[in-house]
């Protein structure tokens, strides 16, 4: 069996009794009906139970596993006509932003999204989800043409971080994010950002601040990866459960922290397990929280979402 985490095995274990039962009984020797639904059944508790009592550094996991959805399907599930825009018209097409323009549930919309990739090739592809400046300046211009034409924002946030290599420094990156985070704060149109797996740094707000900031159950958002605080804190990553638990990055946190204006439900053992689900929940909140923006003047929803963020730097530095 694949695709299962550490601290799943006894869920593997169970799942792999009912498909070998299943396989006796296509050879029509073994009746295992009752059999089957009793394991069932106790597979359905041991996933609640497990996934009812995730420690931060397990959803970390979870936020990254392989068989999650990512940017380009949840485009492909939620968004009708895409049409994918490329390139930052300075230098280059960066394939780990993906981004363009599409019909969500009626109305048009511009959608841009961090893309980790979820084959070897497609991993390579996107560069794992992170983002050179010329992907954050990609996402900038886009983001300018819901400004001009009015049109809704939608942006999905799964990055471990930005590209931290030499090319991507000499090239502006910090410069890129900070323009990022600047258009963000000042397009005028309603913006709606979901985390839907790993958060990492400032190559997520870049894309993130948002008049609504919505976070999935099991992803987490952070200033650095548990790995690289705990390389920090302790020069050691075997430390990274800890740091996991200390940087508070579970939507849980984030939300009372008011980090995040809601936490999106995923179903039981996570989006990898029934991604058409997540895919669907996580439209019907975005739509939402579309609704919700549409009546508010666009000078009223830039000044709040400006607010917002000010407002957030103000209860840390308290």
């Amino acid at each position: 069996m694949q695709g299962y985490l550490d601290f799943e095995k006894p869920i593997a274990d169970l799942e792999s009794k009912i498909e070998e039962l299943r396989h006796l009984s296509s050879e029509g020797e073994v009746n295992i009906v009752d059999e089957v639904s009793r394991l069932q059944s106790k597979v359905q508790r041991l996933l609640t139970q497990t996934y009812n009592k995730l420690t931060p550094w397990q959803k970390a996991q979870v936020a990254r596993h392989q068989n999650r959805p990512h940017a380009l399907s949840y485009i492909e599930g939620m968004i009708d006509d895409f049409t994918p825009l490329a390139g930052d018209r300075a230098f280059a097409e960066d394939t780990a932003i993906v981004g363009g323009l599409g019909r969500f549930r009626g109305r048009s919309v511009v959608i841009i999204g961090t893309e980790k990739g979820s084959t070897t090739e497609t991993r390579i592809r996107h560069n794992f989800g992170m983002a050179r400046p010329e992907g954050y300046r990609k996402a900038q211009r886009l983001m300018q043409l819901a400004d001009r034409f009015g049109l809704p924002l939608i942006t999905l946030v799964d990055t471990p971080g930005a590209y931290p290599g030499v090319d991507a420094e000499a090239r502006g990156q910090a410069e890129a994010i900070a323009r990022s985070i600047e258009t963000c704060i000042k397009v005028r149109a309603p913006f709606v950002s979901v985390v839907i797996g790993e958060g990492g740094s400032g190559g997520a707000i870049a894309l993130a601040v948002a008049d609504r900031v919505l976070m999935l159950e099991h992803a987490i958002y952070s200033v650095i990866s548990p790995e690289g605080c705990a390389s920090i804190l302790w020069r050691d990553q075997d430390k990274a459960a800890d740091a996991a638990e200390a940087l508070k990055l579970t939507s849980g946190d984030l939300f009372k922290l008011a980090v995040i204006d809601s936490i999106i439900s995923e179903p039981l053992g996570g989006a990898h397990r029934e991604p058409d689900v997540a895919i669907n929940k996580v439209a019907e909140v975005i739509e939402k929280s579309l609704n919700e923006l549409a009546p508010i003047p666009l000078d009223t929803l830039i000044q709040q979402r400006r607010a917002k963020f000010l407002e957030m730097g103000q209860k840390g530095l308290g």
